[in-house]
């Protein structure tokens, strides 16, 4: 039985025939199981959707109440059978409630890992290793000039900004959804436990990563703030804000922007960053390598973004691979 019998690419995502669902389609459809919450694999319009409780919960808060016609929560490690098909979720390390997808049928054994990553993050379930006949894999950052370091020296150097100017507010461009509480744990690691300020566009993640049980210290609205309360704090919002009117309020501002992009010095000018820390999300070069090796699978199917590269990688080892090139997904901090 060859794996496309179970799992193929569509127009609509990747879909399975024999349980009749997709896998983060990019169109309405009947039946939707959602891998996390990021609105390029999370979207409304769908019949029915499976997911984590937080995927289910996230996707309320930002699309609304009426995102799907019905939903199922689906806890990490059970499973349950649809179609004959054996389904479950594991933790995909990527943000809170992100999954990757285990589907079983007539001996074959298929993992969609959506998007994920290897690095301790205190604010998302630890990523854990599916063995599989063929993995389903992310290549954001599938080239081998995104070698990540580590996170905490990354926001040690916001923080030595900081120290140094003391006088200036320190705005930090990170996604509304992970990188922003992320980023407020790795500062509290760091020793900062001064209250930091939030644009009002992450304030309802935020609020529920704290429901959670994620802890985040004093958090505060920036809105409704003086000028002249703000020298010397750190104030988190969306990368795209930097650029916007809302942004002149800050006298002399230190710009610092959070993303695995900021590894490309064109990235960074293009935001403005002073500071562009190289945090990311997603797995980098090495750690893409490393997981598709101890999966153990023979097959290897590439879902976006440097696909290329990595099919190339795969191939010389010896493993069928294959870029599936579906359109529609992306990193949304380089939106």
């Amino acid at each position: 039985m060859r794996p496309e019998t179970l799992l193929h690419p569509r127009p609509e995502g990747l879909y399975c025939p024999p349980g009749d669902f997709h896998i983060d389609p990019m169109r309405p459809v009947a039946r939707a199981l959602v891998t996390h919450a990021h609105s390029d694999h999370a979207r409304a319009g769908h019949g029915h959707v499976l997911a984590t409780r937080e995927t289910l919960d996230i996707m309320r808060i930002r699309l609304g109440e009426g995102f799907c016609g019905s939903e199922q929560a689906m806890p990490f490690g059970e499973s349950l059978t649809h179609g004959g098909v054996r389904i479950s979720f594991h933790p995909a390390g990527h943000v809170l409630g992100s999954a990757q997808i285990t589907l079983e049928w007539q001996g074959c054994r298929i993992v969609v890992s959506g998007d994920y990553k290897r690095r301790p993050d205190p604010t998302a379930e630890a990523f854990s290793l599916q063995p599989c006949d063929v993995f389903v894999t992310e290549a954001t950052f599938g080239l081998p000039v995104f070698r990540h370091p580590d996170a905490r020296d990354e926001a040690g150097r916001l923080l030595a900004s900081l120290a140094r100017f003391p006088e200036r507010t320190h705005l930090v461009g990170a996604y509304s959804l992970g990188k922003a509480q992320r980023m407020i744990r790795l500062l509290r690691d760091c020793g900062h436990d001064a209250p930091i300020l939030l644009h009002g566009a992450l304030e309802k993640v935020t609020q529920y990563y704290e429901a959670r049980g994620i802890l985040l210290g004093p958090i505060e609205p920036v809105a409704g703030r003086k000028s002249r309360d703000l020298s010397g704090r750190i104030v988190l919002c969306p990368p795209s804000a930097l650029a916007d009117r809302w942004s002149r309020r800050f006298p002399d501002p230190v710009t610092a922007v959070a993303s695995g992009w900021m590894r490309i010095r064109a990235r960074a000018r293009q935001r403005g960053a002073e500071i562009p820390m190289v945090i990311s999300d997603h797995a980098d070069w090495t750690e893409l390598q490393e997981t598709i090796l101890e999966t153990g699978a023979g097959e290897i199917w590439v879902t976006h973004g440097q696909e290329d590269a990595l099919v190339h990688w795969c191939q010389q080892r010896g493993l069928a691979a294959r870029p599936l090139r579906l359109v529609g997904y992306g990193d949304e901090e380089a939106a």
